[in-house]
């Protein structure tokens, strides 16, 4: 059995000093989202206590569905990269991005270089290449593939949108096919929801239809994603049966917001192609915001 952790959103905090020269940009919005509502709601302490939880249920292997930082200032990102390697091995945690990781003009290319050991497939250059595509990316891990996909592009202000486009739906399919092919139980990971009506217009993902068509052609078993800060399971249409499609709340969530309190999923993997046996546990932070219990036994009963 495989056991997988999900988490996502997880905002390290708090925000650094920045220069005038950083704020001069769409960062200004978001900094005084945060000290107006974000720094009231996300804790360190917070993210700490989901970590140990899922080291005392002996993980196999971490999935982190982006927005590790909140603005993506230089000091952010070098701060999500030190955040990282306290986790522990790369091989052992898999990152795509978000948003808030690409909040910016050259945010992104600065997060996945400093990132890059996280989201990196196993047939990747061991060094971070400008002029070359991350994503999709495949990893193997016992008899699971994972296949990182990203959606994380600068915006405007006041937008959070995310977009999948043709070429990452053609290079997802043929990569899931073809672990389809070796008998791998594919995880699909993406930081916006894929569902149509997930959230609101200006933070939706541009290419729902394409991901939809990927996952229906290319097949996979589960979807993991982050961006809307909510525990939620919706499905879609896959080759042979409905494929769950799994959002979590924010992993820095403090209890009393409007938002539900951190959480992640632990998910365990068994059997063999045409038999395959998935289950999915929630454990959330209780209301005094001390301690992680479990919230639901089986999140896939509808």
């Amino acid at each position: 059995m495989f056991k997988l952790a999900h988490i996502s959103d997880v905002h390290l905090g708090p925000l650094p000093r920045l220069s005038i020269q950083e704020l001069f940009s769409k960062r200004i919005t978001g900094f005084v989202n945060w000290h107006r509502n974000r720094r009231k709601h996300l804790f360190g302490s917070t993210l700490d206590l989901l970590l140990d939880d899922i080291r005392a249920h002996q993980a196999d292997h971490l999935a982190v569905t982006g927005d590790l930082v909140n603005l993506a200032s230089g000091i952010e990102i070098r701060a999500a990269a030190a955040w990282l390697r306290e986790l522990g091995d790369p091989a052992d945690t898999s990152v795509v991005p978000g948003n808030h990781d690409a909040y910016v003009p050259g945010a992104y290319e600065k997060s996945m270089r400093a990132w890059y050991d996280y989201v990196r497939g196993d047939l990747s250059p061991p060094q971070w290449q400008e002029d070359r595509h991350i994503f999709p990316y495949l990893r193997i891990r016992d008899k699971v593939a994972i296949v990182g996909c990203s959606t994380a592009v600068a915006t405007p202000p006041f937008a959070a949108s995310g977009f999948f486009g043709a070429r990452q739906a053609r290079d997802t399919v043929n990569m899931l096919r073809a672990a389809g092919e070796a008998g791998l139980f594919r995880v699909v990971m993406i930081h916006h929801p894929p569902i149509r009506g997930a959230t609101t217009f200006y933070k939706r993902m541009i290419g729902i239809r394409r991901f939809a068509a990927v996952i229906s052609t290319g097949g996979a078993e589960l979807v993991l994603h982050g961006h809307t800060h909510l525990n939620t399971l919706h499905w879609l249409r896959g080759q042979v049966q409905p494929v769950p499609v799994v959002g979590i709340a924010s992993a820095s969530q403090g209890p009393g917001s409007i938002k539900p309190p951190a959480a992640y999923n632990l998910f365990s993997i068994d059997g063999s192609p045409g038999a395959w046996e998935l289950s999915g546990e929630r454990f959330s932070l209780n209301r005094s915001g001390d301690a992680v219990m479990r919230e639901s036994a089986d999140i896939f009963v509808r």
